[in-house]
Protein backbone atom coordinates (compact mmCIF):
# COMPACT_ATOMS: atom_id res chain seq x y z
CA UNK A 1 0.00 0.00 0.00
CA UNK A 2 1.56 3.38 -0.97
CA UNK A 3 1.99 6.12 1.32
CA UNK A 4 -0.46 9.31 1.90
CA UNK A 5 1.34 12.54 -0.11
CA UNK A 6 0.04 15.94 -0.59
CA UNK A 7 1.87 19.23 -1.20
CA UNK A 8 1.58 21.36 2.36
CA UNK A 9 3.04 24.40 3.98
CA UNK A 10 5.56 23.44 7.00
CA UNK A 11 5.72 25.49 9.78
CA UNK A 12 8.98 24.34 12.30
CA UNK A 13 9.59 26.49 15.22
CA UNK A 14 12.14 26.15 18.27
CA UNK A 15 12.84 28.39 21.16
CA UNK A 16 16.59 30.19 20.45
CA UNK A 17 18.46 29.06 23.44
CA UNK A 18 16.87 26.80 24.84
CA UNK A 19 19.66 24.28 26.94
CA UNK A 20 20.73 27.79 28.08
CA UNK A 21 17.09 28.83 29.84
CA UNK A 22 16.40 25.19 31.12
CA UNK A 23 20.15 25.43 32.95
CA UNK A 24 19.57 28.31 34.23
CA UNK A 25 15.45 27.46 35.41
CA UNK A 26 14.26 24.14 34.59
CA UNK A 27 10.92 24.35 35.64
CA UNK A 28 10.10 28.18 35.12
CA UNK A 29 11.74 28.00 30.97
CA UNK A 30 9.00 24.73 30.85
CA UNK A 31 6.07 26.64 32.42
CA UNK A 32 6.88 29.87 30.20
CA UNK A 33 7.48 27.91 27.12
CA UNK A 34 3.86 25.84 27.55
CA UNK A 35 2.22 28.95 28.33
CA UNK A 36 3.17 30.68 25.23
CA UNK A 37 2.51 27.64 23.18
CA UNK A 38 -0.77 26.61 24.62
CA UNK A 39 -1.77 30.61 24.52
CA UNK A 40 -0.17 32.16 21.48
CA UNK A 41 1.01 30.15 19.37
CA UNK A 42 -1.24 26.86 19.04
CA UNK A 43 -4.48 29.31 18.84
CA UNK A 44 -2.90 31.13 16.14
CA UNK A 45 -1.81 27.75 13.84
CA UNK A 46 -5.76 27.08 14.72
CA UNK A 47 -7.12 30.63 13.68
CA UNK A 48 -4.95 30.32 10.68
CA UNK A 49 -6.45 26.53 9.56
CA UNK A 50 -3.03 24.92 10.60
CA UNK A 51 -2.61 21.90 12.72
CA UNK A 52 0.41 21.20 14.70
CA UNK A 53 1.52 17.98 14.01
CA UNK A 54 3.69 17.47 16.98
CA UNK A 55 5.25 18.66 20.24
CA UNK A 56 9.01 18.83 20.48
CA UNK A 57 9.25 20.09 23.80
CA UNK A 58 10.94 23.20 23.33
CA UNK A 59 8.72 23.82 19.81
CA UNK A 60 6.55 22.22 17.41
CA UNK A 61 5.95 21.01 13.98
CA UNK A 62 2.97 22.41 11.90
CA UNK A 63 1.23 21.33 8.63
CA UNK A 64 -0.73 24.54 6.41
CA UNK A 65 -2.55 23.98 3.44
CA UNK A 66 -2.10 27.55 2.43
CA UNK A 67 1.37 29.02 1.88
CA UNK A 68 0.20 32.27 2.84
CA UNK A 69 -1.65 31.35 6.03
CA UNK A 70 1.82 29.54 6.84
CA UNK A 71 3.45 32.76 6.73
CA UNK A 72 0.93 34.93 8.18
CA UNK A 73 0.45 32.92 11.15
CA UNK A 74 4.53 33.03 11.67
CA UNK A 75 4.58 36.57 11.75
CA UNK A 76 1.48 37.11 14.59
CA UNK A 77 3.66 34.35 16.56
CA UNK A 78 6.38 36.64 16.77
CA UNK A 79 4.46 39.88 17.01
CA UNK A 80 2.93 38.22 19.80
CA UNK A 81 5.88 37.07 21.42
CA UNK A 82 7.54 40.75 21.30
CA UNK A 83 4.08 41.71 23.90
CA UNK A 84 4.06 38.56 25.88
CA UNK A 85 8.00 39.11 26.31
CA UNK A 86 7.92 43.11 26.70
CA UNK A 87 7.80 42.68 30.99
CA UNK A 88 9.54 39.74 31.15
CA UNK A 89 13.49 40.20 32.52
CA UNK A 90 16.16 39.38 29.23
CA UNK A 91 17.60 36.33 30.84
CA UNK A 92 13.97 34.60 31.26
CA UNK A 93 12.72 35.45 27.79
CA UNK A 94 11.65 32.84 25.42
CA UNK A 95 12.38 33.73 21.91
CA UNK A 96 11.20 31.39 19.31
CA UNK A 97 13.15 30.92 15.65
CA UNK A 98 10.50 30.01 12.97
CA UNK A 99 10.80 28.24 9.83
CA UNK A 100 8.56 27.84 6.55
CA UNK A 101 8.63 26.12 3.52
CA UNK A 102 6.43 24.17 0.43
CA UNK A 103 6.75 21.07 -0.19
CA UNK A 104 5.47 17.59 -0.68
CA UNK A 105 5.35 15.45 1.94
CA UNK A 106 4.28 12.13 3.40
CA UNK A 107 1.87 12.10 5.73
CA UNK A 108 0.89 9.77 8.62
CA UNK A 109 -1.63 10.51 11.68
CA UNK A 110 0.58 12.20 14.34
CA UNK A 111 3.76 13.08 11.56
CA UNK A 112 4.38 14.31 8.70
CA UNK A 113 8.26 13.22 6.66
CA UNK A 114 10.05 14.35 3.79
CA UNK A 115 12.53 16.97 2.23
CA UNK A 116 9.73 19.66 2.55
CA UNK A 117 9.83 19.25 6.73
CA UNK A 118 13.55 19.12 6.75
CA UNK A 119 13.92 21.90 4.62
CA UNK A 120 11.56 23.99 6.85
CA UNK A 121 13.85 22.64 10.32
CA UNK A 122 16.67 23.92 8.42
CA UNK A 123 15.15 27.05 7.45
CA UNK A 124 14.35 27.35 10.97
CA UNK A 125 17.58 26.91 12.11
CA UNK A 126 19.42 29.82 10.02
CA UNK A 127 16.48 31.92 11.51
CA UNK A 128 17.69 34.61 14.03
CA UNK A 129 15.87 34.40 17.37
CA UNK A 130 12.32 36.31 17.06
CA UNK A 131 13.45 35.67 13.50
CA UNK A 132 11.25 33.93 9.92
CA UNK A 133 13.26 32.09 7.08
CA UNK A 134 11.21 30.94 4.00
CA UNK A 135 12.30 29.27 1.22
CA UNK A 136 12.24 30.57 -2.32
CA UNK A 137 9.13 28.68 -2.86
CA UNK A 138 7.34 30.26 -0.58
CA UNK A 139 8.80 33.73 -1.06
CA UNK A 140 7.46 33.78 -4.83
CA UNK A 141 4.23 32.60 -3.55
CA UNK A 142 3.25 34.91 -0.91
CA UNK A 143 5.36 37.83 -1.88
CA UNK A 144 2.39 39.28 -4.13
CA UNK A 145 0.05 38.80 -1.53
CA UNK A 146 1.49 39.75 1.94
CA UNK A 147 2.66 43.03 2.93
CA UNK A 148 6.42 42.00 4.04
CA UNK A 149 9.81 42.72 2.91
CA UNK A 150 11.98 39.64 1.98
CA UNK A 151 15.57 39.49 2.43
CA UNK A 152 17.32 37.78 0.54
CA UNK A 153 20.02 35.57 2.31
CA UNK A 154 21.53 33.39 -0.64
CA UNK A 155 21.99 29.49 -1.46
CA UNK A 156 22.91 27.81 1.94
CA UNK A 157 24.20 24.30 2.05
CA UNK A 158 21.86 22.38 4.66
CA UNK A 159 22.47 19.03 6.19
CA UNK A 160 21.07 15.91 4.60
CA UNK A 161 20.02 17.89 1.64
CA UNK A 162 21.57 17.26 -1.42
CA UNK A 163 21.11 20.88 -3.45
CA UNK A 164 21.54 24.29 -1.70
CA UNK A 165 18.44 26.31 -0.30
CA UNK A 166 17.31 29.48 -1.54
CA UNK A 167 16.93 31.60 1.98
CA UNK A 168 14.85 34.58 2.52
CA UNK A 169 14.26 36.76 5.88
CA UNK A 170 11.11 37.90 6.56
CA UNK A 171 10.80 41.61 7.19
CA UNK A 172 7.31 42.44 8.85
CA UNK A 173 8.42 45.76 9.63
CA UNK A 174 5.88 48.70 7.31
CA UNK A 175 8.60 50.78 7.47
CA UNK A 176 10.63 48.45 4.80
CA UNK A 177 8.26 46.94 2.95
CA UNK A 178 8.43 49.14 0.48
CA UNK A 179 11.93 47.78 -0.26
CA UNK A 180 10.61 44.62 -2.35
CA UNK A 181 11.18 46.27 -5.17
CA UNK A 182 15.02 46.18 -4.58
CA UNK A 183 14.94 42.16 -3.99
CA UNK A 184 16.31 40.11 -6.75
CA UNK A 185 13.82 38.31 -8.05
CA UNK A 186 11.00 41.64 -8.03
CA UNK A 187 6.85 39.99 -8.34
CA UNK A 188 4.67 41.04 -12.07
CA UNK A 189 3.96 44.42 -12.20
CA UNK A 190 -0.43 44.63 -13.39
CA UNK A 191 0.38 45.17 -16.72
CA UNK A 192 1.80 42.95 -19.84
CA UNK A 193 5.95 43.26 -18.71
CA UNK A 194 8.51 42.67 -21.24
CA UNK A 195 12.31 42.87 -21.11
CA UNK A 196 14.34 43.11 -24.66
CA UNK A 197 17.26 41.21 -24.46
CA UNK A 198 20.45 42.14 -26.35
CA UNK A 199 20.09 40.88 -29.89
CA UNK A 200 22.83 38.49 -31.10
CA UNK A 201 25.42 39.14 -33.63
CA UNK A 202 25.44 36.15 -36.12
CA UNK A 203 27.56 37.47 -38.45
CA UNK A 204 31.58 37.28 -38.86
CA UNK A 205 32.20 41.30 -38.72
CA UNK A 206 32.09 42.11 -35.17
CA UNK A 207 31.27 45.87 -36.03
CA UNK A 208 27.56 44.35 -36.35
CA UNK A 209 27.32 44.03 -32.75
CA UNK A 210 27.06 47.54 -32.40
CA UNK A 211 23.66 47.11 -34.81
CA UNK A 212 22.53 44.37 -33.06
CA UNK A 213 22.68 46.12 -29.51
CA UNK A 214 21.21 49.16 -31.72
CA UNK A 215 18.15 47.79 -32.60
CA UNK A 216 17.57 46.04 -29.09
CA UNK A 217 17.89 49.70 -27.59
CA UNK A 218 15.64 51.30 -29.93
CA UNK A 219 13.69 48.58 -29.52
CA UNK A 220 13.34 49.40 -25.97
CA UNK A 221 13.12 52.98 -26.47
CA UNK A 222 9.86 52.87 -28.72
CA UNK A 223 8.01 50.12 -26.85
CA UNK A 224 8.59 52.18 -23.51
CA UNK A 225 6.70 54.94 -25.00
CA UNK A 226 3.10 52.61 -24.59
CA UNK A 227 1.94 53.46 -20.93
CA UNK A 228 0.27 50.07 -21.27
CA UNK A 229 3.22 48.21 -21.20
CA UNK A 230 5.87 47.49 -18.22
CA UNK A 231 9.02 47.80 -20.25
CA UNK A 232 12.71 46.76 -18.45
CA UNK A 233 15.26 49.33 -19.22
CA UNK A 234 18.49 48.69 -21.60
CA UNK A 235 21.26 48.67 -18.55
CA UNK A 236 19.38 46.04 -16.85
CA UNK A 237 18.15 43.45 -19.93
CA UNK A 238 21.49 44.17 -21.42
CA UNK A 239 23.13 42.76 -18.11
CA UNK A 240 22.71 39.11 -19.46
CA UNK A 241 24.52 40.02 -23.23
CA UNK A 242 27.06 36.87 -23.53
CA UNK A 243 25.22 34.85 -20.90
CA UNK A 244 23.38 31.86 -21.44
CA UNK A 245 20.29 31.94 -19.11
CA UNK A 246 17.52 30.10 -18.91
CA UNK A 247 14.36 32.24 -20.02
CA UNK A 248 12.43 31.43 -16.99
CA UNK A 249 15.38 32.33 -14.84
CA UNK A 250 15.67 35.75 -16.75
CA UNK A 251 11.80 36.25 -16.06
CA UNK A 252 11.80 35.44 -12.57
CA UNK A 253 15.22 38.01 -12.04
CA UNK A 254 13.79 41.01 -14.02
CA UNK A 255 9.52 40.48 -12.97
CA UNK A 256 8.28 39.59 -16.39
CA UNK A 257 6.14 37.62 -18.31
CA UNK A 258 7.63 38.15 -22.00
CA UNK A 259 10.78 38.04 -23.18
CA UNK A 260 11.89 39.73 -26.39
CA UNK A 261 14.91 37.59 -28.28
CA UNK A 262 16.41 37.90 -31.63
CA UNK A 263 19.94 38.27 -33.89
CA UNK A 264 21.06 39.88 -36.68
CA UNK A 265 22.76 38.94 -39.62
CA UNK A 266 24.64 40.78 -42.32
CA UNK A 267 25.31 39.11 -45.59
CA UNK A 268 26.87 42.22 -48.28
CA UNK A 269 24.27 44.77 -47.92
CA UNK A 270 21.96 43.24 -47.15
CA UNK A 271 20.48 42.35 -43.37
CA UNK A 272 18.45 39.73 -41.67
CA UNK A 273 16.74 40.18 -38.51
CA UNK A 274 15.24 37.60 -36.50
CA UNK A 275 13.15 38.03 -33.44
CA UNK A 276 11.09 36.09 -30.87
CA UNK A 277 8.85 36.69 -28.75
CA UNK A 278 9.02 34.17 -25.12
CA UNK A 279 6.52 33.30 -22.22
CA UNK A 280 9.07 33.11 -19.52
CA UNK A 281 7.44 31.36 -16.96
CA UNK A 282 7.18 28.29 -19.39
CA UNK A 283 9.28 28.76 -22.37
CA UNK A 284 6.62 28.87 -24.88
CA UNK A 285 6.97 30.73 -27.68
CA UNK A 286 4.37 33.08 -28.66
CA UNK A 287 5.83 35.01 -32.02
CA UNK A 288 8.37 34.67 -34.58
CA UNK A 289 9.54 36.49 -37.25
CA UNK A 290 12.34 37.08 -40.26
CA UNK A 291 12.86 40.69 -41.67
CA UNK A 292 14.92 40.69 -44.70
CA UNK A 293 15.87 44.22 -45.80
CA UNK A 294 18.84 46.19 -47.51
CA UNK A 295 20.93 47.42 -44.97
CA UNK A 296 19.65 51.04 -45.52
CA UNK A 297 16.01 49.89 -44.01
CA UNK A 298 17.54 48.95 -41.08
CA UNK A 299 15.36 51.56 -38.60
CA UNK A 300 12.41 50.36 -40.87
CA UNK A 301 12.84 46.80 -39.62
CA UNK A 302 13.22 48.18 -35.82
CA UNK A 303 9.49 50.18 -36.54
CA UNK A 304 8.17 46.83 -38.03
CA UNK A 305 9.31 44.62 -35.24
CA UNK A 306 8.09 47.06 -32.37
CA UNK A 307 5.12 47.33 -34.01
CA UNK A 308 4.44 43.48 -34.10
CA UNK A 309 5.66 42.61 -30.69
CA UNK A 310 3.34 45.15 -28.90
CA UNK A 311 0.60 44.04 -31.22
CA UNK A 312 0.88 40.69 -30.08
CA UNK A 313 1.62 41.07 -26.16
CA UNK A 314 -0.43 43.92 -25.86
CA UNK A 315 -3.70 44.21 -28.12
CA UNK A 316 -5.20 47.04 -26.14
CA UNK A 317 -2.58 48.91 -27.36
CA UNK A 318 -3.48 48.82 -31.20
CA UNK A 319 -4.99 52.40 -31.10
CA UNK A 320 -2.55 53.91 -28.92
CA UNK A 321 0.17 52.72 -31.27
CA UNK A 322 -0.79 54.67 -34.50
CA UNK A 323 -0.07 57.60 -33.09
CA UNK A 324 3.27 56.79 -31.00
CA UNK A 325 6.33 59.09 -32.27
CA UNK A 326 9.42 57.47 -32.21
CA UNK A 327 12.28 58.48 -31.67
CA UNK A 328 14.68 60.56 -34.49
CA UNK A 329 16.91 58.13 -35.42
CA UNK A 330 20.77 59.36 -36.28
CA UNK A 331 21.44 60.46 -39.80
CA UNK A 332 24.26 58.34 -40.41
CA UNK A 333 25.34 54.18 -39.33
CA UNK A 334 28.12 55.84 -38.31
CA UNK A 335 27.18 58.00 -36.09
CA UNK A 336 24.84 55.63 -34.39
CA UNK A 337 28.03 52.98 -34.45
CA UNK A 338 30.04 56.26 -31.85
CA UNK A 339 26.88 56.57 -30.21
CA UNK A 340 26.27 53.15 -29.07
CA UNK A 341 30.01 53.12 -28.08
CA UNK A 342 29.40 56.08 -26.02
CA UNK A 343 26.62 54.49 -24.12
CA UNK A 344 28.62 51.10 -23.64
CA UNK A 345 31.17 53.42 -21.52
CA UNK A 346 28.47 54.76 -20.25
CA UNK A 347 26.96 52.03 -18.54
CA UNK A 348 30.09 50.98 -17.35
CA UNK A 349 29.18 54.25 -13.88
CA UNK A 350 33.35 54.99 -13.63
CA UNK A 351 34.91 58.19 -14.06
CA UNK A 352 37.09 56.60 -16.95
CA UNK A 353 34.63 55.32 -18.49
CA UNK A 354 32.66 58.56 -18.35
CA UNK A 355 35.68 60.35 -19.96
CA UNK A 356 35.76 57.64 -22.82
CA UNK A 357 31.58 57.99 -23.26
CA UNK A 358 32.48 61.84 -23.78
CA UNK A 359 34.54 61.47 -26.88
CA UNK A 360 32.79 58.50 -28.29
CA UNK A 361 29.53 60.97 -28.00
CA UNK A 362 31.02 63.92 -29.03
CA UNK A 363 31.79 62.23 -32.24
CA UNK A 364 27.96 60.78 -32.80
CA UNK A 365 27.57 65.00 -32.52
CA UNK A 366 30.29 65.77 -35.16
CA UNK A 367 28.95 63.16 -37.46
CA UNK A 368 25.32 63.81 -37.59
CA UNK A 369 24.79 67.11 -35.57
CA UNK A 370 21.09 66.97 -36.08
CA UNK A 371 20.64 63.41 -33.88
CA UNK A 372 19.20 64.54 -30.68
CA UNK A 373 20.70 61.40 -28.73
CA UNK A 374 24.17 62.46 -29.52
CA UNK A 375 23.29 65.85 -27.39
CA UNK A 376 21.44 63.85 -24.56
CA UNK A 377 23.90 61.06 -24.66
CA UNK A 378 26.79 63.88 -23.75
CA UNK A 379 24.61 65.58 -21.41
CA UNK A 380 24.37 62.21 -19.56
CA UNK A 381 28.14 61.60 -19.90
CA UNK A 382 29.18 65.16 -17.85
CA UNK A 383 26.45 64.50 -15.37
CA UNK A 384 27.73 61.11 -14.55
CA UNK A 385 30.87 62.64 -14.87
CA UNK A 386 30.33 65.06 -11.94
CA UNK A 387 29.14 62.04 -9.90
CA UNK A 388 32.74 60.98 -9.33
CA UNK A 389 34.59 64.81 -9.02
CA UNK A 390 33.51 67.12 -6.51
CA UNK A 391 35.50 69.51 -7.34
CA UNK A 392 33.87 69.86 -10.74
CA UNK A 393 30.55 69.03 -9.93
CA UNK A 394 29.07 72.07 -9.59
CA UNK A 395 30.14 72.92 -12.88
CA UNK A 396 29.47 69.67 -14.52
CA UNK A 397 25.87 69.85 -13.62
CA UNK A 398 25.26 73.47 -15.05
CA UNK A 399 27.63 72.54 -18.38
CA UNK A 400 24.62 69.65 -19.25
CA UNK A 401 22.20 72.61 -19.56
CA UNK A 402 23.01 73.28 -23.17
CA UNK A 403 23.48 70.13 -24.21
CA UNK A 404 19.84 69.19 -23.01
CA UNK A 405 17.99 72.04 -24.24
CA UNK A 406 19.65 71.57 -27.83
CA UNK A 407 18.42 67.63 -27.74
CA UNK A 408 14.93 69.00 -26.50
CA UNK A 409 15.10 71.46 -29.70
CA UNK A 410 15.78 68.87 -31.60
CA UNK A 411 13.99 66.57 -30.83
CA UNK A 412 10.69 67.20 -28.41
CA UNK A 413 9.16 63.83 -28.13
CA UNK A 414 12.74 62.57 -26.79
CA UNK A 415 11.80 62.07 -23.42
CA UNK A 416 15.91 60.97 -21.76
CA UNK A 417 16.53 64.46 -23.07
CA UNK A 418 13.97 66.25 -20.92
CA UNK A 419 14.77 64.19 -17.64
CA UNK A 420 18.59 65.36 -18.52
CA UNK A 421 17.18 68.93 -18.47
CA UNK A 422 15.07 68.73 -15.64
CA UNK A 423 17.95 67.51 -13.62
CA UNK A 424 20.12 71.02 -14.76
CA UNK A 425 17.16 72.65 -13.79
CA UNK A 426 17.30 70.96 -10.21
CA UNK A 427 20.74 71.49 -9.60
CA UNK A 428 20.08 75.09 -9.93
CA UNK A 429 16.74 74.93 -7.36
CA UNK A 430 14.46 75.49 -10.45
CA UNK A 431 11.55 73.04 -8.99
CA UNK A 432 9.10 74.09 -11.02
CA UNK A 433 10.84 74.14 -14.46
CA UNK A 434 12.72 70.57 -13.23
CA UNK A 435 8.84 69.13 -12.63
CA UNK A 436 7.83 70.38 -15.59
CA UNK A 437 10.34 68.80 -17.71
CA UNK A 438 10.32 65.35 -16.06
CA UNK A 439 6.40 65.34 -16.16
CA UNK A 440 6.49 65.67 -20.25
CA UNK A 441 9.37 63.24 -20.25
CA UNK A 442 6.87 60.77 -18.62
CA UNK A 443 3.73 62.05 -20.88
CA UNK A 444 6.04 60.67 -24.00
CA UNK A 445 7.66 57.53 -22.61
CA UNK A 446 5.87 56.64 -19.08
CA UNK A 447 8.49 53.90 -18.34
CA UNK A 448 11.36 55.37 -18.37
CA UNK A 449 13.28 55.06 -15.21
CA UNK A 450 15.10 58.18 -15.62
CA UNK A 451 12.68 60.68 -15.61
CA UNK A 452 11.09 59.02 -12.64
CA UNK A 453 14.20 59.42 -10.75
CA UNK A 454 13.92 62.85 -11.42
CA UNK A 455 10.59 63.82 -10.71
CA UNK A 456 11.21 62.05 -7.59
CA UNK A 457 14.55 63.79 -6.90
CA UNK A 458 13.16 67.18 -7.66
CA UNK A 459 9.57 66.32 -5.37
CA UNK A 460 12.26 65.02 -2.45
CA UNK A 461 14.05 68.50 -2.48
CA UNK A 462 11.32 70.50 -3.28
CA UNK A 463 9.38 69.81 -0.02
CA UNK A 464 7.70 66.59 -1.09
CA UNK A 465 9.87 63.34 0.10
CA UNK A 466 7.25 60.80 0.19
CA UNK A 467 5.77 61.61 -3.23
CA UNK A 468 9.52 61.43 -4.18
CA UNK A 469 10.55 58.55 -2.64
CA UNK A 470 7.40 56.13 -4.35
CA UNK A 471 9.26 57.75 -7.81
CA UNK A 472 12.40 56.59 -6.89
CA UNK A 473 10.97 53.12 -6.40
CA UNK A 474 9.57 53.40 -9.48
CA UNK A 475 12.29 54.34 -11.41
CA UNK A 476 14.23 51.24 -9.36
CA UNK A 477 11.53 48.92 -9.93
CA UNK A 478 11.49 49.57 -13.94
CA UNK A 479 15.34 49.67 -14.29
CA UNK A 480 16.36 47.49 -10.86
CA UNK A 481 20.49 46.96 -12.04
CA UNK A 482 20.95 50.39 -13.56
CA UNK A 483 24.58 51.45 -11.75
CA UNK A 484 23.10 54.73 -11.69
CA UNK A 485 20.63 52.89 -8.76
CA UNK A 486 23.42 54.70 -6.27
CA UNK A 487 22.39 57.25 -7.18
CA UNK A 488 18.87 56.90 -6.52
CA UNK A 489 19.28 54.96 -3.65
CA UNK A 490 21.11 57.40 -2.27
CA UNK A 491 18.26 60.20 -3.27
CA UNK A 492 16.00 57.59 -1.74
CA UNK A 493 17.80 57.07 1.52
CA UNK A 494 17.50 61.27 2.24
CA UNK A 495 14.21 61.48 1.11
CA UNK A 496 13.20 58.82 3.70
CA UNK A 497 15.30 61.08 6.20
CA UNK A 498 13.65 64.33 5.74
CA UNK A 499 10.19 62.57 6.07
CA UNK A 500 11.47 61.96 9.81
CA UNK A 501 11.68 58.10 8.84
CA UNK A 502 15.07 57.49 10.06
CA UNK A 503 14.71 53.70 10.34
CA UNK A 504 14.14 52.92 6.95
CA UNK A 505 16.31 55.62 5.68
CA UNK A 506 19.00 53.24 7.76
CA UNK A 507 18.35 50.32 5.65
CA UNK A 508 18.19 52.11 2.29
CA UNK A 509 21.55 53.85 3.20
CA UNK A 510 23.21 50.90 4.05
CA UNK A 511 21.54 49.15 1.04
CA UNK A 512 23.39 51.76 -1.51
CA UNK A 513 26.65 51.11 0.74
CA UNK A 514 26.60 47.36 0.39
CA UNK A 515 25.82 48.18 -3.52
CA UNK A 516 28.41 50.90 -3.58
CA UNK A 517 31.14 51.04 -1.11
CA UNK A 518 33.05 53.98 -2.86
CA UNK A 519 29.92 56.24 -3.36
CA UNK A 520 30.21 58.34 -0.28
CA UNK A 521 27.06 59.93 -0.22
CA UNK A 522 24.90 57.13 1.54
CA UNK A 523 27.33 57.19 4.21
CA UNK A 524 26.50 60.77 5.29
CA UNK A 525 22.55 60.16 5.29
CA UNK A 526 23.41 57.13 7.54
CA UNK A 527 25.27 58.81 9.82
CA UNK A 528 22.29 61.24 10.17
CA UNK A 529 19.82 59.05 10.17
CA UNK A 530 21.65 56.82 12.95
CA UNK A 531 22.28 60.91 15.11
CA UNK A 532 18.68 61.17 15.05
CA UNK A 533 17.66 57.47 16.13
CA UNK A 534 20.55 57.96 19.10
CA UNK A 535 22.67 54.84 17.64
CA UNK A 536 25.59 56.82 18.56
CA UNK A 537 28.33 54.27 18.10
CA UNK A 538 26.90 53.08 14.51
CA UNK A 539 26.48 56.45 13.88
CA UNK A 540 30.37 57.98 14.74
CA UNK A 541 31.49 55.08 12.45
CA UNK A 542 29.10 56.03 9.53
CA UNK A 543 30.44 59.50 10.36
CA UNK A 544 33.86 58.69 10.00
CA UNK A 545 33.31 56.61 6.68
CA UNK A 546 31.46 59.37 4.98
CA UNK A 547 34.49 62.13 5.90
CA UNK A 548 37.06 59.96 4.65
CA UNK A 549 35.83 58.39 1.56
CA UNK A 550 35.64 61.40 -0.17
CA UNK A 551 36.27 64.40 1.86
CA UNK A 552 35.83 67.09 -0.36
CA UNK A 553 32.54 65.60 -0.77
CA UNK A 554 31.47 66.43 2.59
CA UNK A 555 33.15 69.36 2.73
CA UNK A 556 30.81 70.66 0.01
CA UNK A 557 27.65 69.30 1.24
CA UNK A 558 27.69 69.70 4.82
CA UNK A 559 29.95 73.03 5.24
CA UNK A 560 29.20 75.44 2.23
CA UNK A 561 26.05 73.35 1.22
CA UNK A 562 24.81 72.83 -2.53
CA UNK A 563 21.94 75.07 -4.54
CA UNK A 564 19.51 72.44 -4.41
CA UNK A 565 18.95 71.44 -1.10
CA UNK A 566 16.34 73.98 0.71
CA UNK A 567 18.17 75.77 3.98
CA UNK A 568 15.83 73.81 6.21
CA UNK A 569 16.62 70.57 4.75
CA UNK A 570 20.43 71.22 5.29
CA UNK A 571 19.68 72.25 8.87
CA UNK A 572 18.07 68.75 9.22
CA UNK A 573 20.88 67.18 7.96
CA UNK A 574 22.95 68.82 9.96
CA UNK A 575 21.20 68.15 12.85
CA UNK A 576 21.61 64.66 12.58
CA UNK A 577 25.39 64.80 12.00
CA UNK A 578 25.78 66.62 14.88
CA UNK A 579 23.76 63.99 17.14
CA UNK A 580 26.18 61.64 14.98
CA UNK A 581 29.20 63.40 16.60
CA UNK A 582 29.77 65.83 13.92
CA UNK A 583 31.41 69.69 14.76
CA UNK A 584 32.12 72.78 12.62
CA UNK A 585 35.57 73.73 12.34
Amino acid sequence: MSQARRLAAILAADVAGYSRLMGADEEGTHERVKAHLAQLVEPKITQHRGRTVKNTGDGLLAEFPSVVEAVRCAVEVQRGMVERNAETPEDKRVTFRIGVNLGDVIVEKHDVFGDGVNIAARLEALAEPGGICVSRVVRDQVRDRLPFAFEDLGERQVKNIARPVRVFRVTPNGDVASLDILNEAPGLPNKPSVAVLPFTNMSSDPEQEFFADGIAEDMITAMSRYPSLFVIARNSSFTYKGRAVDVKQIGRELGVRYLLEGGLRKSGDRIRVTAQLVEAETGKQVWAQRYDRDLADIFAVQDEITEAVTIAIAPVIADAEQQRAMRKPPGSLDAWAAYQRGLWHLSKFTFEDSALAEKFLQSAIDLDPSFSGGYAGLAMARAQAAEFDPRGALEGRYSTGSLARRAVALDGADAEARSLLANTLWARADYGGALAEAEQALAVAPNLAYAHHMLGTTLIFSGRPKEGVAALEKSIRLDPRHPRSAVRLNHMALGLYFAREYKAAVEIAKRAIRSYPEFPNPYRWLAAALGQLGRTDEAKEALAKAIATVPASFERYVSKGVPWMRPEDHAHMLEGLRKAGWRET
